[in-house]
């Protein structure tokens, strides 16, 4: 796909590439082919000039952009692998990190440097941290340079002839997941299992030449500008964001679900078939997309070390009526299956070839309860470490939130919360929609409580939930936390 890409931005220079958008929405463009062509051009030459080859390892902490691009196609071009940092897993956390990755040289933007160095508080505010790049390797700055920057990639640097591109297997990619300090867990993507991902994305979108796509994430920018789509970043903002949506009027558009949230709120519409992941999306949300002027709003089931699973409909996902929470048929080339203990198991091409440090393993532990229905498709029942045991029973919430999610539920999750001698009590936490009427929503969650039987929560509790992560999922450690504190309170009350 990488290689693709670099044919279809020489072969149509003028064509944008990367679009933005101003305040009022209207379109900006950021890099044409040629502009994206000739960076990547530029740091690959710098990167060879200062050794970086086939087995080298790069360390990227540059914003989602034309320079981030450039760099994933230099190093590609070059068979080196690039290890993504993260500025909100924290600076201890970083450095073990990368202390297993061992970058030869860590290509940084100057916004990452300032986050590192001078801007650190302010960042801190934004949970942004990173500890000093200078700890994890050689440091060189991609694009502007600020004072107290690092020397830019290509200073001092000949123009030389480009190397011959790498045409064979090996890393591509590192992306670090969980794990602690002491013990940091990566995912390791080879050139095969990502171009192999990036061909199910292509597939299953479908992006028409010329047609703007709109999403930030590198599986939306490399299969949308190799098939010659232009992709539009997505706003920060939702008001700006819908305005960004109404002139560009994408053929295809990915956001997370909280992005899609905050869109709908803001009174934003949408064209063509949207697509969300990175955290669960209930049939309510995508029921909403829709009726917002999707053409199709569609579930994705991804994970880092296999992207993308499975995907479904609104229309089929609000047509299933078993417990647990339906996320489509596997799709072309994934195989799945459960152990013993009920845990999801895929492999297939894209599936990651192994955990940094491991030995390659061909499926893939998600973590995830799960089980497959007559028709074959996966259905989720929540993950195996958010089992709650109460009175000797196990209860695995994702079996039973999807059904919280009526109209008027913007989140609903299950909680236990410790209630003495290992047991715990059981808490429905339920974030009402903004203006809905908090005892119509009571009234509405009646009916799918009374269907949870043994699984019926001790209290329901209606409240803001913690988000967390890049992806902004449900913090279920904070939101147990939430639902303790507000039960001693009511104790004492």
């Amino acid at each position: 796909m990488l290689d693709t890409l670099a044919h279809t931005l020489r072969a149509h220079p003028d064509r944008p590439a990367v679009l933005g958008a101003t305040r009022t929405g209207a379109v900006r463009v950021k890099a044409t082919h040629a502009d994206l062509a000739d960076l990547a051009d530029r740091h690959t030459a710098a990167l060879h000039a200062r050794g970086i080859g086939r087995g080298s390892t790069v360390g990227v902490a540059v914003r989602p952009g034309p320079r981030a691009l450039a760099v994933m196609l230099a190093v590609h071009r070059l068979g080196a692998r690039a290890a993504v940092l993260d500025p909100g897993a924290g600076p201890d956390v970083l450095r073990a990190r990368l202390a297993l990755a061992r970058p030869d040289v860590v290509l940084a933007d100057a916004t990452a440097q300032a986050v590192a160095g001078w801007a650190r508080p302010l960042a801190r505010r934004a949970r942004l941290a990173l500890p000093d790049l200078a700890e994890l390797g050689p440091v060189v700055t991609v694009g502007p340079r600020l004072p107290g920057c690092a020397p830019a990639l290509d200073s001092g640097v000949r123009t030389t002839a480009l190397p011959r591109p790498v045409d064979e297997d090996g890393d591509a990619v590192i992306v670090f997941t969980s794990g602690t300090t002491s013990s940091p867990r990566a995912v390791v993507h080879t050139r095969s299992s990502l171009a192999a991902g990036m061909a199910t994305v292509a597939e299953l979108v479908g992006p028409e030449a010329g047609r703007p796509v709109l999403g930030g994430t590198f599986f939306v920018l490399l299969p949308s500008l190799a098939s010659g789509a232009p992709v539009a970043l997505p706003a920060r903002s939702p008001r700006v964001l819908a305005r960004q949506i109404r002139q560009l009027a994408p053929q295809a558009t990915y956001l997370t679900p909280p992005q899609l949230r905050h869109l709908l709120a803001a009174g934003g519409r949408f064209t063509g078939r949207v697509w969300t992941g990175s955290a669960p999306a209930s049939a309510d949300l995508l029921t909403r997309v829709k009726q917002a002027g999707a053409d199709e709003a569609w579930g994705v089931y991804a994970l880092t070390e296999l992207f993308p699973a499975a995907a479904v409909e609104q229309a089929d996902k609000a047509a299933f009526t078993g417990a647990g929470d339906l996320a489509g048929p596997p799709l072309p080339g994934v195989a799945a299956k459960t152990d013993a203990a009920g845990e999801l198991l895929l492999s297939g091409p894209a599936a990651r070839h192994r955990y940094l440090g491991q030995e390659p393993d061909p499926w893939v532990a998600t973590g995830d309860r799960a089980h497959l229905d007559a028709n074959g498709r996966i259905v989720l029942e929540g993950r195996l470490k958010d089992m709650v045991l109460r009175e000797a029973e196990n209860i695995y919430p994702g079996l039973y939130e999807p059904a919280l999610h009526v109209p008027g539920v913007e989140l609903a999750v299950l909680v236990g919360v410790p209630a003495g001698d290992g047991d715990e009590h059981l808490v429905a936490v339920v974030q009402p929609s903004r203006g809905a009427d908090r005892g119509a929503l009571r009234a509405a969650l009646a009916g799918p409580l009374e269907r949870m039987g043994a699984a019926r929560p001790d209290a329901v509790l209606l409240a803001d939930i913690p988000l967390a992560g890049r992806s902004l999922k449900p913090d279920r450690a904070a939101t147990a936390r939430l639902a303790a504190a507000r039960r001693r309170e009511g104790s004492r009350g």
